[in-house]
């Protein structure tokens, strides 16, 4: 049986994914949003924790049918869904991605929490990973108890540098870090074991051509190792906070195939010098595992299956069931 939530709660044709053109990102609404508003709004509304069933109906047709690794034992995940910036409206539906990926495969059991409350030494005895489900902001946060914020952040510290494992989707990244063109980070122990922080994101309905940087990985082999385009809200990292020499990169933007038009909408401050923008990698951090994938802003992503392929094997490599090669792409 599943643990019980906490809280409330496609094709391949050739190199071109279809049907992964959501709608085009909205600007906040001026009220809470009603139930059926995709792209996401700002802080101040509460997070809906559920997602739309046609919306889960075409996740479900994506999930892959078996583990790409034996679990070693009985797994155990932890969700995080807590955004305390900019609250996506598909994290309800990642959420579930995790869970139904478990339960159909059986690689793990899924714990569902919109609470930071969670994320302390005691409870995450009882899980093998963590996934960030579009965590934004100071999401581990508690601005009245400097106390419970500090016992959270060293339990996610400990818990992954001890072993244990680390997934994130899309905003996991855009937390913990200042705005503006040149961000700075705020927790350089998360902003490192995450792998990079948001600068800068491409917006509907942009073809990001996407390249397949280790096509020996058990990671990637749900891809075509000549790359594929992607049509999704695809963050950038700022230039300091992300580096190969400490990630080993699955995928990344194809830089060179890119329209110059494309490439000139990222504004020219603070734009990176090395055309390197990575996709999805995996590190080691401490005795433990860390897997980030960039995509994953709009529902329709997640009726993909490529894609839903790679958060199983992210997340199973994560897990420590699914051996890969995580050296640092340059060394």
């Amino acid at each position: 049986m599943k643990r019980k939530a906490l809280g409330m709660g496609v094709a391949l044709t050739a190199t071109v994914w279809t049907g992964c053109i959501g709608l085009a990102q909205q600007s906040p609404p001026a009220e809470c949003p009603a139930e059926g508003f995709q792209g996401g709004f700002s802080r101040g509304c509460p997070q809906r924790q559920f997602a739309n069933p046609e919306d889960i109906s075409g996740m479900m047709a994506a999930l892959p049918e078996k583990p790409y690794a034996t679990p070693e034992s009985l797994r155990h995940v932890l969700v995080l869904c807590r955004a305390v910036g900019w609250v996506h409206s598909s994290i309800p539906l990642a959420s579930k991605m995790v869970e139904y990926l478990g339960d159909k495969t059986g690689a793990w059991m899924t714990t569902i929490t919109y609470d930071a409350a969670a994320i302390t030494p005691e409870n995450l005895k009882g899980y093998d990973a963590i996934f960030l489900d579009s965590t934004t902001g100071e999401f581990l946060d508690d601005p009245n108890d400097k106390a419970a914020t500090d016992l959270r952040r060293q339990a996610l510290l400990d818990f992954v540098k001890g072993g244990k494992g680390l997934a994130g989707v899309h905003a996991a990244t855009d937390s913990y870090h200042t705005k503006g063109p040149t961000p700075t980070g705020e927790w350089p122990e998360f902003n490192e074991m995450i792998g990079g922080f948001f600068k800068f994101h491409w917006s509907y309905p942009t073809l990001i051509p996407v390249k397949v940087d280790d096509p020996h990985s058990p990671l990637t082999t749900m891809y075509p190792s000549r790359g594929f385009v992607m049509v999704d809200e695809t963050y950038t990292f700022a230039q300091d906070s992300f580096s190969r020499k400490r990630v080993h990169v699955l995928t990344s933007i194809n830089y060179a195939k890119m329209s110059e038009e494309d490439k000139a909408k990222e504004p020219a401050a603070g734009r990176r010098t090395d055309g390197d923008y990575a996709l999805s990698y995996i590190q080691r951090v401490g005795n433990g595992r860390v897997f980030y994938e960039a995509h994953g802003h709009d529902e329709k992503v997640y009726f993909l299956r490529p894609f839903v392929a790679h958060m199983l094997a992210g997340i199973q490599y994560a897990l420590g069931d699914l051996k890969a090669d995580d050296s640092p792409s340059e060394k």
